[in-house]
């Protein structure tokens, strides 16, 4: 609250014109606490700590005002922003593009490891006011040469607790004594350990101090389920709930304007009555759609979450979150437009397989799980439509006069000797219309296609597993249990770096993570020896993948990888040496 007790706004925050409509455009109408407390004192040049977590809006708390107070006449690094993960830095550098959408010549780059340098370099040159990046790949670069922060004003350290977890913390220091003195630091953390007390405090100077709690719920009239998104198209597996779900009404969140449009228009061509709400539209023209909606003439709403915010209607019995949130905050808006004075309502979420983060981050922010919905079958799809066929059949007998057209259905049969059951077949046709009465089962992928779009992120999260699981092997009795996702199966590899050559788990899931394009937290146990190491890893691995593997590099050293059981090299007695971490898994790294 501000000093007159009033709710402040991102107005009277101080917030740019231009980034101001961009919030309007996304439906951002008031700043949360941690808005509210951190964007006087970071457009004032302070430094900051704060205590949030993730899901109370903590990137607009950086990103507005340091978007204000960057000069885009300038093309040269002005703000950093160090993120533990390559998909937090994606979704940050995302948020950041969204809210400088009306600012010109503005540029944001994301570097993390896995992505090739050339394209990172080649955009270095061009030249860019913000770095989104993760630690590894943010030091390539400054040793390079390619990534010049001589005239850094500001940098943000996000998740600095979770960059402590992964092994990160002395990287972040490493680059923290490159930068200008003069820079000013904003450090977000949820918790806050000794060492990052410590960093606080050696590069900190008289930080302003912000906590804020999480307090997002959700109502718990509200079932909750997402749906993993692989191997079918968002758009097939819409048309699947809309033809099995029993709903009222149902309001479904893209993130552009331009998809509320695209989704409304491939909707209404099958035969819903579905409109997009957006913030192009007049308010009047609004009114009316959602007047529209409260009548019953339009059962589906498509819109951004401009939507979410004061939205009330009664016959709203589900939301569907098309595209996920940048929030764990948006999230709870958006479901809570369902379920509203005690009724029951259902949110749906879609979820990529780089998106799971979020889902995560959703499920801590609200403290409900979300359950993993089934997809309805081909199957399941089809029999509904034959089921509705044949009711639209039995409700045309009892209730319309069909006597004018027996006369002429008898005599058409009596000219052309056809038989009836032919002639009601080819009504049936014409009743169908353009639509196909039955859904075709997507034709099977050969396995090389498969293999192909799993190296290209989509592994270990597939919605339509069927029988595509991938076979365990069998390994030495005496090996440690393969782990990973539960409900994965796994594969032993060795890879030609041990001790000796002064490896660390970390270098090893940063190199598979990066290189490989595996999600590092799909990679399993590590054993260290003297001269190799092993490793598990989904099973399944692409060729492609692993001829990769086998050249990439890891302390000089060249991984060579293989199968664990194509040859046992492990010296007899010579177990793996003790890890500081007592045994636990070793720290996960995504650079």
């Amino acid at each position: 609250m501000s000093e007159s007790g009033t709710q402040p706004t991102f107005t009277s925050l101080g917030v740019a014109e231009p980034i101001l409509r961009a919030l309007n455009e996304i439906g951002y109408e008031t700043p949360s606490p941690i808005q509210a407390e951190s964007i006087p004192p970071l457009l004032e040049g302070s430094d900051l700590l704060g205590m949030a977590q993730t899901g109370t809006g903590k990137t607009a708390a950086f990103a507005l005002p340091l978007l204000t107070r960057l000069d885009f006449s300038r093309r040269e690094p002005q703000l950093l922003v160090l993120a533990p993960t390559r998909e937090l830095a994606i979704q940050v550098a995302e948020a950041l593009q969204s809210y400088a959408k009306y600012i010109p010549d503005f540029h944001v780059l994301p570097i993390y490891g896995g992505q090739s340098y050339e394209t990172q370099l080649r955009q270095l040159r061009r030249g860019v006011q913000v770095i989104v990046g993760t630690p590894g790949r943010v030091m390539d670069h400054i040793r390079r040469g390619s990534l010049n922060l001589d005239k850094l004003e500001s940098l943000v350290l996000d998740e600095a607790d979770e960059m402590l977890r992964m092994g990160f913390i002395d990287d972040v220091e490493w680059i923290l004594d490159h930068t200008p003195e003069t820079r000013q630091i904003a450090l977000f953390s949820a918790t806050m350990p000794p060492q990052i007390k410590r960093v606080a405090q050696k590069y900190l100077n008289d930080a302003k101090e912000v906590k804020i709690a999480a307090k997002t719920a959700t109502a718990t009239t509200i079932t909750q389920k997402y749906w993993r998104v692989s191997g079918l198209h968002k758009m097939d597996a819409l048309t699947r709930i809309l033809e099995l779900q029993q709903f009222d009404a149902m309001l479904i969140f893209v993130r552009t304007k331009s998809a509320t449009e695209e989704l409304a228009e491939k909707l209404s061509a099958r035969g819903y009555a579905a409109e997009a709400l957006n913030g192009d539209m007049s308010q009047q023209q609004r009114e009316r759609t959602v007047e529209r909606l409260k009548s019953g003439k339009t059962d589906i709403l498509i819109g951004t979450d401009v939507v979410a915010r004061g939205l009330d209607v009664e016959r709203i019995s589900h939301v569907l979150n098309y595209d996920i949130p940048y929030d764990a905050e948006s999230y709870v808006h958006r479901i809570g437009r369902t379920g509203r004075a005690g009724r029951t309502g259902e949110a749906i979420l879609f979820v990529a397989p780089r998106e799971t983060r979020m889902l995560r981050t959703i499920e801590r922010a609200t403290k409900q799980p979300i359950e993993r919905m089934d997809l309805p079958s081909v199957g399941d799809v089809n029999e509904k439509r034959v089921e509705r066929f044949m009711q639209r059949i039995s409700d045309t007998l009892d209730n319309q006069d069909i006597a004018p057209y027996l006369d002429l259905l008898a005599d058409y049969q009596k000219e052309h000797d056809t038989d009836p059951m032919n002639i009601a077949a080819a009504l049936a046709v014409l009743a169908q219309g353009d639509q196909p009465l039955l859904m075709e089962e997507p034709p099977a992928r050969p396995e090389r296609e498969r293999r192909d779009r799993d190296d290209r992120g989509d592994r270990g999260d597939r919605g339509d597993r069927g029988d595509r699981r991938g076979r365990r092997r069998d390994f030495d009795k005496n090996a440690k249990p393969l782990k990973g996702r539960p409900d994965m199966d796994m594969e032993r590899y060795q890879i030609a770096v041990g001790h000796q050559h002064n490896v660390q788990p970390k270098n090893i899931v940063g190199a598979i993570a990066n290189e490989g394009n595996i999600t590092a937290s799909l990679i399993g146990q590590i054993e260290i020896y003297d001269d190799f190491s092993t490793v598990d890893l989904p099973s399944g691995m692409p060729k492609t993948t692993f001829q990769k593997l086998k050249r990439t590099f890891v302390c000089g050293q060249r991984l060579n990888i293989r199968h664990a059981d194509e040859q046992d090299d492990r010296p007899k007695g010579r177990g793996p040496r003790k890890r500081p971490q007592g045994g636990k898994r070793p720290p996960r790294v995504d650079d």
